[in-house]
């Protein structure tokens, strides 16, 4: 997803919007290049971190779901002064108010199991990739209107189904139960919001973009 800002603005941003990550930034090299992905680029051209296949898959999940639901966050935060739909606002604030509580907790639990070991996200972990393809911020950040709530359903509608796939084959992978009920939560909230925004396209009648 490409934004006009350069790669480096983006660390300040994404240290205030998951402190715990900020706060532990001194422990890994690689620490800033997880960050660094979350603004500031296409999301298209994300990469993984150092290693990131070496680490346990735990640390991965937690890692990877973080920057995924970052990307969706800030998607999200575009709708209330973008978009006419009433509806379509109360979701994105949902999906924001979600997913920034499901961030925080994945750092904490970082902290817990995995401190001082880095960032291990894994851009091949299932529907990761798929889901990040052809992500434009700046086309979404630029429309308005039946256009912007277009291109924000087919946006968003790839970006859940990504998050989908990586929650159903993390689930017989996972250690933690509390990666597992994250993972649960993630398929059922982001299937229904999938069928709500297919719903909302054929009753607005959006073409595809």
């Amino acid at each position: 997803m490409q934004i006009a800002r350069p790669a480096a603005a983006l660390l300040c941003c994404l240290a205030l919007t998951t402190p715990a990550l900020g706060q532990h930034a001194s422990h890994s090299g690689a620490h800033d290049q997880g960050q660094g992905q979350m603004h500031g680029m296409q999301h298209g051209s994300m990469k993984s971190s150092p290693e990131a296949a070496k680490a346990e898959f735990d640390h991965q999940f937690i890692d990877t779901m973080a920057i995924h639901h970052q990307s969706a966050v800030e998607m999200a935060q575009l709708v209330e002064k973008r978009s006419g739909r009433a509806e379509l606002k109360q979701m994105a604030k949902k999906v924001i108010d979600d997913q920034q509580t499901e961030i925080k907790q994945l750092r904490e639990w970082k902290q817990q199991w995995y401190a001082g070991r880095g960032d291990a996200v894994n851009m091949k972990m299932p529907g990761m990739a798929e889901s990040m393809k052809n992500m434009s911020m700046d086309k979404l950040s630029a429309a308005n209107g039946k256009a912007f709530d277009a291109m924000f359903i087919d946006m968003m509608t790839r970006h859940h189904r990504g998050a989908v796939k990586m929650a159903q084959d993390a689930m017989g992978k996972l250690k933690h139960d509390e990666l597992k009920n994250l993972a649960r939560n993630v398929i059922d909230t982001q299937k229904q919001e999938i069928d709500q925004m297919a719903a909302w396209k054929k009753e607005w009648k959006l073409a595809s973009r």
